[in-house]
């Protein structure tokens, strides 16, 4: 396994996707440039990591609040990039929740390939509501070339959440499948 960090230079300009909301814009004096960053990752990353190292295909990403927002993100708009996915505590209140609105939409154009998705709420009411109705929606509007689960962890709050749940996740994701 290779494990990569990933710096940046805005972290809430680089994890957030566009947004209508006002109250988002307050967040940071640039938002919105998600888009920007996946393509440096799939276009100048991606290719650097495999010219320097000896890499196989399956790829996976994780992350937690505006990265975990930012892994989901990908997850719905560009599933391809990834065969793994691990959110914890993502912020899908983002754009007045747009990734939970739209989920059946995205789903409807899933890509045939199995992909893994592994997600977790705390008990961050702004959080958690979007993370349970995400799961709810999952269980009914899911591809069957897609592996879930959904971490419901009421005990948890935001800033425990990572410590408390990154095992299991990490195990369920790239264990044995």
């Amino acid at each position: 396994m290779i494990l990569v960090g990933i710096a940046n230079t805005q972290r809430r300009r680089d994890l957030t996707g566009p947004t209508a909301v006002a109250k988002d814009k307050e967040i940071a004096p640039v938002v919105g440039g998600s888009e920007k960053f996946r393509a440096f990752i799939k276009e100048e990353l991606f290719p650097e990591i495999n010219k320097r190292y000896r890499t196989t295909n399956e790829k996976s990403i994780i992350g937690e609040s505006l990265s975990g927002l930012f892994v989901m993100e990908i997850f719905f708009l560009a599933p391809e990039m990834f065969d793994n996915y691990i959110a914890f505590d993502p912020s899908l209140w983002w754009n007045n929740h747009y990734l939970v609105r739209t989920v059946k939409e995205h789903l409807a154009k899933f890509p045939i390939t199995k992909k893994r998705l592994w997600f977790a709420g705390s008990s961050a009411t702004d959080i958690s509501l979007h993370t349970n109705e995400l799961a709810t929606i999952l269980k009914t509007e899911h591809p069957t070339n897609l592996q879930w689960t959904y971490a419901d962890e009421p005990k948890e709050q935001h800033h425990t959440i990572f410590r408390a749940t990154k095992e299991k996740a990490i195990v369920w994701t790239l264990g044995k499948k």
